[in-house]
């Protein structure tokens, strides 16, 4: 029997189980995808949020603050990229003016630090191709970009080397409640624990149900986003917001940590739990507010837009993030409604429910729990010398993959064989950004399947693009 089961492995289970793997726990965690970050995780924004439109005085506020803080803490403790590259709410009608004063007022009460308004010149000093409209701008220096399954990989893996047991390809189909303890059913067998974490996205709700008679409601809200060539990257510095609207923050265009540059997201509510797919209607729309932005100084060029993704939002109906103990189900823990600013808001989710937790049970802490890791190396990142050395130690970091964000055979080697490491074409993606560039995997693909098919001892045949039932080939042409 396990003491706890973490269901989900976005980045707020693979941050709590993190947390938890700091003590003398038996643990595993249990995500239906083949790997971590496969579901909300995967697709949005990336932006670490300041922390300034959440309303005071609820859980989304006090959490954001302090994930904000613990991000950056993080980062160089478990080596994955964050850029402090600042936020900016951009107002461009002198009457809207007082709706800066307002969202001042909710940061001074949140607790964000350094945030101010700053006027037209200064603003244009800052991002020259901002449009000669603006009057004045929001800004808030912890604002942020990171990469959302680069913090669930790092999370992820640092929890597995403490101890945590990462079950992939299972699916919760049922949890019992007995006596003491529960039975969580999945379609790879029965687990017994006595506790558990609900982390599940969009079906937390789904989850929580299962044990509780206060029922929960969980709307998937899509948002789309057109991702620009890294050509684009450095045309606004910070992340550059529209004043929030009633549906989120709004279409923002940002930076992303890896120098690409994106429009989006959309927000329209679904009611397929799995429907991330793009939409012509909505990424038409996406195109015109990037052509006829209010924000941009110029037309964003389209031919520079080398791809179109959609990610799901976990919405609950109140705008506000559930993390407590569920009251008639004792040992059953919600992590739930993780909407923006959910990303930013992961480690202090987790610090935050662990407690809860080592309130209840008081579990005693590791002595040699390992708190740092070291990611995949990569080459694109190093200098000549730290090049030809790493090459002279393995020649597989000399041979070149992906063209595009020159990805080498060793790297995506690493990728696979780390701790949680990649099995399928997603999985090396995340890890290396093989197949990430202009060309969208249209060169890289046949040599990164021929890797994943050596390494894992596996027929080029059952390679797949996300796990069971998205294999790439389905048998040969021409046989030996």
């Amino acid at each position: 029997m396990y003491d706890i089961i973490v269901i989900g492995g976005g980045v707020t289970g693979t941050c709590i189980a993190r947390e938890l793997s700091k003590y003398q726990v038996n643990m595993c965690l249990i995500e239906k995808g083949d790997d971590v970050a496969s579901g909300t995780s995967k697709a949005n924004s990336g932006v670490i949020h300041s922390g300034f439109d959440a309303k005071p005085g609820t859980l989304m506020a006090k959490l954001n603050v302090r994930g904000n803080e613990l991000l950056y803490k993080l980062a160089p403790q478990l080596d994955f990229p964050v850029k402090q590259n600042g936020a900016l709410v951009v107002c461009t009608d002198p009457a809207q003016r007082g709706d800066l004063d307002r969202l001042l007022d909710q940061a001074h009460k949140n607790g964000v630090p350094g945030v101010r308004i700053i006027e037209r010149e200064e603003v244009l000093a800052m991002e020259p191709n901002l449009t000669p409209n603006t009057v004045a701008a929001l800004y808030a220096p912890t604002g942020g970009v990171i990469c959302p399954f680069n913090l669930a990989i790092a999370m992820g893996e640092n929890a597995a080397v403490n101890g945590c047991e990462f079950k992939f390809e299972t699916k919760v189909e049922k949890i019992i409640r007995k006596d003491g303890y529960y039975e969580v059913v999945t379609n790879k067998g029965t687990f017994e624990t006595t506790a558990v974490v609900n982390a599940a996205g969009v079906y937390a709700d789904e989850m929580h149900n299962m044990v509780s008679e206060k029922k929960m409601k969980i709307v998937a809200r899509k948002g789309e986003y057109l991702l620009l060539d890294k050509e684009m990257g450095d045309y606004f510095k910070a992340s550059v917001f529209p004043l929030p609207g009633p549906m989120g923050k709004g279409v923002l265009t940002a930076p992303t940590i890896h120098g690409n540059f994106y429009v989006g997201p959309s927000a329209t509510d679904v009611e397929d739990k799995e429907g991330v797919n793009t939409t012509q209607e909505i990424i038409d729309d996406l195109i015109y507010k990037a052509q006829h932005s209010h924000l941009t100084k110029d037309v964003l060029p389209m031919n520079k837009v080398i791809t179109s993704f959609a990610g799901l939002r976990a919405h609950e109906e109140n705008h506000e993030f559930i993390v407590q103990e569920v009251e008639d189900s004792p040992g059953f823990f919600d992590a739930a409604g993780i909407e923006s600013p959910g990303l930013t808001s992961s480690p202090a989710i987790a610090e935050m429910l662990v407690g809860i937790i080592q309130d209840k049970y008081q579990f005693a802490e590791k002595e040699n729990f390992i708190a740092t890791r070291k990611g995949v190396t990569h080459m694109a990142d190093l200098s000549l010398e730290e090049k030809n050395e790493l090459i002279k130690k393995d020649p597989r970091y000399g041979s070149i993959v992906c063209r595009c964000e020159m990805v080498t055979e060793g790297e995506i080697v690493d990728a696979i064989n780390r701790p949680i490491g990649a099995t399928s074409m997603d999985g090396v993606k995340r890890r290396t950004r093989a197949g990430m560039g202009r060309c969208q995997a249209g060169f890289c693909t046949p040599r990164t399947m021929e890797i994943l098919s050596r390494e894992l001892g596996i027929p080029m045949t059952a390679v797949s693009k996300k796990g069971k039932g998205s294999e790439l080939l389905v048998g040969k042409i021409k046989e030996d």
